[in-house]
């Protein structure tokens, strides 16, 4: 699987950025992505914490056990 160019932390910054009302394309542009990998991003971690990542990024190590 590829690598993310991101990391969760970086990506659970970025999305605050545009509920506060900064324009998605401007967040892309700054930050040298698509907007699909914004809104990608949105489904997958809006509304939630920085714990709540984690936990989801572990579990794939969680099921390997």
């Amino acid at each position: 699987m590829k690598k993310s160019r991101f990391t969760d932390s970086q990506i659970m910054a970025i999305l605050p950025q545009a509920e506060n009302g900064v324009p998605v394309l401007e967040l892309c542009r700054e930050h040298g992505m698509s907007s699909a990998t914004f809104y990608r991003w949105r489904a997958k971690f809006g509304g939630m914490v920085a714990s709540m990542v984690k936990c989801i990024v572990n579990i794939p190590v969680l099921v390997a056990l």
